[in-house]
C-alpha cells in the first residue's frame, strides 16, 4: 500500500510556524560542520547606476562577439540591513509583498543535470505547487529555468545585481510569445509571472538570495532595461537604491524549501506590489571554505 506524501504548507497560512521552519541545534551547521549564518546582517548590494552618456540601458544575455559591452549601465553599491525571514515566514504573502515561502516540499528530481529530465520530472512538480498555493490560479505555463552554480566554469553564476526579471510590457509579451492562440483571451483575465527558487545543495551558506518587500519599493526606482536575446529583445528592470526599501533573506535554505518571487501581476488591486527586486549577495559571515551555492529558478506564467 502506498502512502501519499503530505502536502507542503505555505508558511503564510500557518497561525504559528511549524517546528520544522525553526532552526534546531542540528540545523546550526551544514554537512561540512560549518556554522550557518542566521539573523539580520548588513551586506553590500549592487544597485543601478545610469549610463554615463545618458543612453537607454541594455543588457545582452550572451556576451557580444563584436566587442560591444555586455551591458552599458554601472553599479551603485550600498550597505543594506537584510533581515532574516526564518521564524517570521507567516508575515509575508505574494499579494502584499510579492514574495512568499513554502517549506517541506518533496521532489523526485535529484540530479538537475539533464534539462529534459528537469522538464519531465521537476516542471510538473512546480506546476502542481503553484496551483495548490496560489488562490484562483487555474492554468500554469512554465517557460524556462536557470541553474546557477558558484564554480568558475559554470555557465550561469549567482547574479549579484539587484533586478526584477520582467516588466509589465515584457510580461504581456511573454503571454503572446508562449500562448499566441490563447493570448487575447488570457490577457483579459489575471496573469502573473512567478519564479520558484530553491537550492540544490542546501543549506545555503554562500551567496544567499535577498528579496525586497515590494510594498517598500517605489515605482520611480525601477528602470526598464532592454534584455537582448540573440533572436529578440525583452525587458527587465534595474533598481535604484532608496533607504526606505526593506530587505530580507531566508537563512540556511534547504533543498525542501521554496521561495516564490512575483515578477508581475496584472491585478490592479495588488499590481502596485506585483514585482520583487532580488539579488544574490555576499554574506560577510560566510565561513571560509563553505560550499558554493547551487540553485534552480523556474519561471512560470500563472493565470487566474
Amino acid at each position: 500500500m502506498t502512502t501519499a506524501a503530505p502536502l507542503p504548507t505555505p508558511a503564510h497560512q500557518l497561525s504559528n510556524p511549524q517546528p520544522s521552519l525553526q532552526p534546531s541545534k542540528s540545523d546550526d551547521v551544514n554537512f561540512q560542520g560549518l556554522p550557518i549564518p542566521r539573523g539580520p546582517v548588513t551586506a553590500s548590494l549592487s544597485f543601478y547606476q545610469a549610463p554615463a552618456d545618458g543612453s537607454s540601458p541594455y543588457n545582452y544575455v550572451e556576451v557580444p562577439k563584436d566587442g560591444t559591452p555586455q551591458r552599458n549601465f554601472g553599479t551603485d553599491w550600498h550597505d543594506v540591513v537584510i533581515d532574516d525571514l526564518r521564524g517570521q515566514e507567516e508575515k509575508f504573502t505574494l499579494d502584499n509583498n510579492a514574495f512568499a515561502v513554502v517549506s517541506n516540499v518533496p521532489s523526485n528530481e535529484y540530479d538537475f543535470q539533464d534539462d529534459e529530465k528537469i522538464k519531465k520530472v521537476y516542471y510538473p512538480e512546480v506546476e502542481k505547487l503553484l496551483l495548490e498555493n496560489l488562490p484562483g490560479a487555474h492554468k500554469v505555463l512554465i517557460f524556462d529555468h536557470t541553474i546557477r552554480r558558484s564554480n568558475p566554469d559554470a555557465p550561469r553564476a549567482p547574479v549579484v545585481r539587484v533586478h526584477i526579471d520582467q516588466t509589465p510590457s515584457s510580461a504581456e509579451e511573454r503571454v503572446r510569445l508562449h500562448l499566441p492562440d490563447e493570448a487575447e483571451e488570457l490577457l483579459r483575465g489575471r496573469y502573473r509571472i512567478i519564479n520558484v527558487w530553491r537550492p540544490l545543495n542546501g543549506p545555503v551558506m554562500a551567496h544567499p538570495l535577498a528579496v525586497a518587500d515590494s510594498a517598500t519599493v517605489r515605482d520611480e526606482d525601477l528602470i526598464p532595461v532592454e534584455h537582448r536575446y540573440p533572436n529578440r529583445t525583452g525587458q527587465t528592470a534595474a533598481v535604484r537604491y532608496h533607504p526606505g526599501q526593506k530587505w530580507y533573506y531566508w537563512s540556511g535554505m534547504r533543498n525542501e524549501d521554496r521561495l516564490f518571487l512575483k515578477c508581475f501581476d496584472s491585478d490592479e488591486l495588488v499590481g502596485a506590489w506585483g514585482r520583487v527586486p532580488h539579488t544574490a549577495f555576499v554574506d560577510p559571515r560566510t565561513p571560509e571554505g563553505a560550499v558554493g551555492r547551487e540553485s534552480i529558478e523556474v519561471r512560470a506564467l500563472v493565470f487566474g
